[in-house]
């Protein structure tokens, strides 16, 4: 049996497409929903619909605070900590819990499934770059969601006041001890446009950056990234790939611009994959 944690700021119009995706689920034992400084509805879609649920309200509005208190109701692990904007495959949790059970692994997470039909051209072709790096398909995190087991979590015991939680928790583990498990998806909507797509990657980066100066990384690892790209550039990826390097330049220099005022960070988000679910 697992625990799922999900943390939720303003996300009144995603919730209930991601909580329906979990609340039927086998193996599920107990649903926390941490919302966290919201000012929509969030709370009270919670309470009215999802009466199983463990629904915390908290003042304060961050993601690692909310992870933190919403650890204190855990009952069962491994525990999943799922983003709301996005839905899990049905039996992802048993499948997840069972294929834990070796013992070696120790962080998991779902096979990430990009939506982009949404999205406009140079958002698409990003994505098909970045779903080709060995960082997504090898494992865990990217996603901003993810599982740990009980054996997993004694590497640290609490959430350090990050802006990226998941690159956080991807390096306290050695490439042996992480892995996608094959037959669990997690369902995300990739932004509409250009703008929110660097948005939300710019923080990504931002939060690389803070882990790397304040030494949080135990299992840093070596992404080769360029030898890869470099490869890719003389094939017929090569217009998406220099899509991806043009888009990834921006967010490299904005991430640079944005850290040297790191304490004072306003939480970047993409509304437009949000408002794509509203609407659906």
């Amino acid at each position: 049996m697992a625990t799922v944690i999900v943390p939720a700021h303003n996300e009144a119009t995603v919730i209930r497409q991601c909580l329906d995706s979990l609340v039927n689920q086998a193996g599920l034992d107990t649903l926390i929903v941490a919302c966290n400084g919201c000012t929509d509805d969030t709370a009270l879609l919670v309470r009215a619909h999802y009466p199983q649920a463990i629904c915390l309200d908290i003042a304060t509005p961050s993601k690692v605070n909310a992870l933190n208190e919403a650890e204190q109701y855990i009952t069962s692990w491994p525990v999943f900590y799922i983003d709301a904007d996005t839905r899990l495959s049905p039996d992802a949790i048993q499948v997840i819990s069972t294929a834990m059970q070796d013992g070696k692994t120790l962080l998991a997470a779902p096979e990430p499934m990009i939506d982009t039909r949404l999205s406009s051209w140079s958002v698409r072709q990003f994505y098909r770059v970045w779903l080709q790096l060995p960082y997504i398909r090898d494992g865990v995190v990217a996603t901003c969601s993810y599982v740990i087991s009980q054996a997993g979590h004694q590497r640290f015991t609490r959430f350090p006041s990050v802006i990226n939680d998941d690159g956080f928790v991807r390096c306290q583990f050695e490439r042996g001890e992480r892995r996608n498990i094959p037959g669990a998806q997690i369902f995300i909507s990739a932004p509409r446009n250009l703008s929110s797509l660097i948005k939300i990657k710019t923080r990504a980066r931002l939060g690389n950056q803070q882990l790397a100066a304040a030494k949080l990384c135990t299992c840093a690892e070596k992404k080769p990234y360029s030898r890869i790209l470099r490869e890719k550039l003389f094939s017929r990826e090569a217009v998406p790939v220099l899509i991806y390097l043009a888009i990834t330049l921006v967010i490299r220099v904005r991430a640079a611009w944005q850290y040297r005022n790191v304490q004072t960070y306003q939480w970047e988000k993409d509304q437009t994959s949000r408002t794509t679910a509203a609407g659906e």
